[in-house]
């Protein structure tokens, strides 16, 4: 039986990967998704309803403007998350125009249907923190980011070899502070 482990490991190789094939193993044809943006470092639209929407946002459009993308999840879902699943993440990307890189952190709300395929009918993307650094520090960054287990992630593991790049402290502020999130009920 598919679980949220399975939907949300495949979601981050769909959109790490620019495979927008796979969202339709992770998304309900009728998906709908929220983004809740509270950085100017990155935009996104607010809304959007369906499978093919999620492909062209999360997957081909995201793909056009950004490489070198890996996202983590820093809690695993239990049980208990079998309908909804929030956990906070970090990625880390660069840009393909000019090399400037994107470290940021924040939380997802997933909703799974109560069927079997346990496909997501709802996801809300909630940026809290976007760090913008020079691409100078790629090698740095992607040295920490790429010795991270992939693509679950626990917030101790990620600030252990966090590169001492003074962008970087919003970051790790956040992860030091994040907590398990209880499920709704």
């Amino acid at each position: 039986m598919p679980s949220p482990y399975e939907a949300v490991s495949t979601y981050f190789c769909a959109k790490d990967g620019n495979r927008p094939f796979l969202m339709r193993r992770v998304f309900a044809e009728d998906v709908q998704l929220e983004m809740v943006v509270k950085t100017e470092a990155i935009s996104f639209p607010s809304s959007a309803n369906g499978l093919a929407a999620i492909e062209e946002i999360l997957c081909r459009r995201f793909a056009n403007d950004f490489e070198n993308v890996y996202s983590f999840c820093l809690a695993g879902p239990t049980a208990a998350n079998r309908r909804h699943f929030p956990c906070h993440w970090l990625v880390g990307m660069s840009a393909k125009n000019n090399g400037v890189i994107r470290v940021g952190s924040g939380r997802y709300d997933w909703y799974f249907s109560s069927d079997a395929r346990c496909l997501v009918e709802k996801l809300i993307i909630t940026i809290d923190e976007m760090q913008i650094l020079p691409a100078k520090e790629l090698d740095r960054i992607m040295s920490w980011i790429t010795s991270l287990p992939y693509p679950w992630c626990g917030p101790d593991e990620a600030v252990r070899n966090m590169p001492g790049i003074e962008g970087l402290a919003p970051i790790e502020h956040y992860l030091r502070e994040v907590r398990s999130i209880a499920p709704e009920c």
